[in-house]
């Protein structure tokens, strides 16, 4: 597929922002949907500016346009999203329509304080808005037809803010099924770097940092005590331990795996937990005891039981004090709100989406969650895509390609002549 036609696809994620054409197999931009000021410096970086190889990502004070899902800083976005038109996509707004990925339940407010940015500020001509789960559906509709035969799927979106247990029927999401976790990628991120800190380095203030180390080395536990048991025993015979090295500014200025080899050992670990202890002789026992314990440099630190702890807040969020149901709950709860002829086909259609999906093994945990909590003559199925991150917008690529396209917009005249209320009606919000 290739773009021209004249539709700017953007789906406005709180940690990524993917934007591009309608009609195009992928985004043309995908960057930090954020702006970021080094220690120091009066100059603040934008969006793709943050990705150059040559910035130092150190201690840099962050603003980001959304929190918790929704925008809060008009000018922060209006900034980035310039930036990524403007710059990335060499788009002039007054001869393009724009396709919108919108959080789901968006406050009348923000809706119409997206529209003002939208017509006013940057001066689109008409503009469309859609909601990530029937968007996210519709692609994996078209790349699998005789899957989606029924029509409906539900679609399990881990991203930066929260997470949505979403059915989805005949393109159209059921709002009043919905069901939502207040935990995504940033709370993970946040809950990493406190456990860093507590045990090694002071890393409160390295957000895009710790995110790299979470992305490169965090994984999902098939089984949580066994690898506990695991993460206790000595470095070398130690799965889970490996180092991240922060950037000294000088030599490098991105942080990176240490070892990767070392980083990936526990991943031929059995699937049920078991340990692999290699029985070593007594004179390799006082081989390495003789050894003294590697000294850390001021600018790395180790993770072990971390690795896996933190992607079990998405399990079990109870267990970190947090009063919510895990995610194999909050999509049994989401489809048991559904008729209960769409049930069984909602089991065997859980579409993953959102970056937090990426954890390595995080379909099957998930698989062996759900198992026990759904009725034994139901299948349970779980799609992950292909790019969970690039769903969204790759949906709404497909979307803004179709003949009937402008149709489904509200034009800047619209606005203008009746306002953002009674133009949104349109999108069924």
């Amino acid at each position: 597929m290739t773009g021209g036609s004249g539709v700017v696809v953007l789906d406005n994620g709180g940690g990524l922002l993917k934007a591009g054409f309608g009609g195009d197999m992928n985004p043309t931009a995908v960057v930090p949907n954020c702006m970021a000021k080094p220690p120091g410096s009066k100059k603040w970086l934008v969006a793709d500016q943050l990705q150059a190889q040559d910035v130092d990502v150190t201690g840099m004070t962050l603003r980001r346009p959304i929190d918790r899902g929704y925008l809060i800083n008009q000018e922060v976005q209006r900034e980035v999203w310039e930036r990524v038109i403007r710059n990335l996509l060499q788009v002039d707004p007054n001869n393009s329509s724009l396709l919108l990925v919108e959080p789901q339940f968006n406050p009348p407010a923000l809706q119409h304080a997206t529209d003002e940015l939208v017509f006013e500020e940057l001066g689109f001509k008409s503009l469309c808005v859609a909601d990530a789960p029937s968007l996210v559906h519709l692609y994996e509709a078209s790349r699998q037809p005789s899957l989606f035969r029924a029509q409906c799927s539900l679609v399990v979106d881990c991203g930066f803010s929260f997470t949505h247990a979403s059915p989805v029927l005949q393109n159209f999401t059921l709002n009043y099924a919905v069901r939502r976790m207040d935990l995504g990628g940033k709370a993970l991120t946040n809950y990493l770097k406190e456990l860093i800190s507590y045990r090694s380095l002071n890393v409160m203030d390295e957000t895009l940092l710790i995110d790299d180390a979470k992305e490169k080395l965090c994984f999902v536990s098939l089984d949580v005590p066994g690898d506990l048991r695991l993460a206790r025993l000595s470095s070398n015979d130690n799965p889970f331990r490996c180092s991240y090295i922060l950037p000294d500014g000088i030599t490098y200025k991105k942080g990176f795996v240490k070892d990767l080899d070392e980083a990936c050992r526990y991943s031929s670990l059995p699937a049920n937990g078991e340990s692999v202890r290699k029985d070593s002789s007594d004179s390799d026992r006082s081989k390495f005891e003789d050894k003294k314990k590697p000294e850390l440099s001021q600018n790395e630190f180790v993770l072990t039981n971390e690795r896996f702890l933190v992607p079990e807040m998405l399990f079990h969020p109870i267990d970190l004090g947090m009063n919510q149901a895990g995610l194999a709950e909050c999509i049994v709860r989401a489809i048991q709100a559904c008729h209960p002829h769409l049930q069984p086909v909602l089991f065997e259609r859980i579409i993953l989406a959102g970056g937090s999906t990426l954890f390595p093994r995080f379909t099957e945990r998930l698989e062996k969650e759900l198992r026990p909590l759904v009725p034994d003559d139901y299948q349970v199925k779980i799609i992950a895509q292909e790019d969970p991150i690039l769903g969204a917008w790759r949906g709404g690529s497909l979307l803004a390609h179709r003949p009937d396209f402008e149709s489904m917009c509200i034009t800047k005249s619209e606005y203008e002549e009746m306002g953002s209320m009674r133009c949104r009606r349109r999108f069924f919000h």
